[in-house]
C-alpha cells in the first residue's frame, strides 16, 4: 500500500539526484502536455452590414403635391393623374426594396419620375452590392471551415506521431530515473526506434477515449483519463504491448486507486499557485519535474512485478566496448 508521502519522497529524491536532465525532460513534457489549439470566431456578416436605407416618406404628401400641381396645369390634367398613378405604384415598389424617394414640393411630375428613376436604380444597385457582400461573406465561412479543418488534422497528426510519443519517452525517463540517473535522448526518444506504430495507435485510441468520454459533462473523461493514466508507462517498458492489453493493465492497476491519485496530483496545488506567482519559473524548475517524477513513482508502486511481465531494460552496449571486451 503506498501513501502520498512515501511516493513524494522518492519522486524528489529521483529528480534531485539527475537535476538538470529531469529539469530538461520535465520542460519538455510541459511544451508538449499542451499540444496544439486553435479556433475561429466570427459572426453572421449579415449582422454587421447596416443598411445604407432608410424608410420610404408617406405618400399622401406625394398625392396633395401632385394634385397641386393638376390644378396649375389644366390642360394636362388627364396626364397628371395617369402620371399620380404610376409614380405612386413605383413608390410602393421602391418602399420594399428600402428606397428613401426624395420628391420636393414644387418638383414638377416630370421631376418627380426622375427622382424615382434615380432611387431605383440605386436600389437595384445597392441590392448587388450587398449580395456581393453576402456572396463574399459565405466565400469567408467557408474558407474559415476548410483551415479549421486543417488545423485540426493536423493537430491530431502531430500529437499522434510526434508529441504523444514524446510524452511516453519523458515518462521512460522518470521510470527509469528512478532507480539510477539516465540519458535524456536514449528514453525521451524510445519510442521512435522500438515499435513506433504500436504506440502511436495505443496513445491515439487513449487520446480518442478520453475525448469521447469527456463528451459526457466532462466528468466521465477525467475519471477515464486517470484509469488510462498507466499506459505511457506500460508502454515505455514495452513499446511492443498489444493496445487492449495496455488498456486493460492500466484499468486494473488503476482500480481503486483513481481518487487517491487524484488526490495525490491535487496535493500539488500549492506548488502551482507558486509556479504562477513566479511566472511559470518555479514550475519549469522544480514543480513540473517533481510532480513527473512522482507520478514515475505511482506506477512504479502499482506495478505487480509478480504477474507483470516486460521487456528488461538493459542499455545495448557501444560496439567499441564490445570489440574491447572481446
Amino acid at each position: 500500500m503506498w501513501t502520498r508521502k512515501e511516493l513524494k519522497e522518492k519522486g524528489k529524491a529521483s529528480f534531485k539526484a539527475n537535476y538538470w536532465k529531469a529539469v530538461l525532460v520535465g520542460l519538455i513534457f510541459s511544451l508538449i502536455a499542451g499540444g496544439i489549439s486553435g479556433g475561429f470566431s466570427g459572426g453572421n456578416i449579415s449582422d454587421t452590414i447596416d443598411s445604407p436605407f432608410s424608410m420610404i416618406g408617406n405618400g399622401n404628401d406625394l398625392k396633395k403635391d401632385l394634385r397641386d400641381v393638376s390644378q396649375d396645369l389644366d390642360d394636362a390634367a388627364d396626364d397628371i393623374d395617369e402620371a399620380k398613378e404610376d409614380i405612386q405604384e413605383a413608390v410602393e415598389e421602391a418602399a420594399g426594396e428600402g428606397v428613401v424617394v426624395n420628391i420636393g414640393e414644387d418638383d414638377s411630375p416630370s421631376e418627380a419620375v426622375k427622382e424615382l428613376s434615380e432611387a431605383v436604380d440605386k436600389a437595384v444597385g445597392t441590392k448587388a452590392d450587398r449580395a456581393a457582400l453576402t456572396a463574399v461573406g459565405v466565400m469567408i465561412a467557408v474558407v474559415a471551415v476548410i483551415v479549421t479543418i486543417i488545423v485540426l488534422v493536423i493537430s491530431f497528426a502531430l500529437s499522434a506521431f510526434l508529441l504523444n510519443p514524446i510524452e511516453m519517452g519523458c515518462d521512460r525517463f522518470f521510470f527509469r530515473n528512478l532507480r539510477e540517473p539516465v540519458e535524456i535522448a536514449k528514453n525521451v526518444f524510445h519510442a521512435f526506434d522500438h515499435s513506433y506504430l504500436n504506440v502511436v495507435k495505443t496513445l491515439f485510441f487513449r487520446d480518442l477515449y478520453t475525448f469521447l468520454w469527456s463528451l459526457l459533462f466532462v466528468i466521465p473523461g477525467i475519471v477515464k483519463a486517470y484509469e488510462y493514466r498507466m499506459i505511457p508507462y506500460l508502454l515505455a517498458e514495452d513499446p511492443s504491448m498489444d493496445s487492449k492489453e495496455a488498456f486493460e493493465k492500466s484499468r486494473a492497476m488503476m482500480s481503486g486507486n483513481k481518487w487517491k491519485a487524484f488526490v495525490l496530483d491535487l496535493s500539488f496545488i500549492g506548488w502551482d499557485l507558486l509556479s504562477i506567482l513566479t511566472c511559470g519559473i518555479l514550475s519549469v524548475f522544480y514543480v513540473t519535474p517533481y510532480q513527473r517524477a512522482t507520478s514515475a513513482a505511482l506506477y512504479d508502486a502499482l506495478r505487480d512485478k509478480d504477474d507483470f511481465e516486460t521487456q528488461p531494460m538493459i542499455e545495448e552496449k557501444p560496439v567499441i566496448e564490445e570489440a574491447t571486451e572481446a
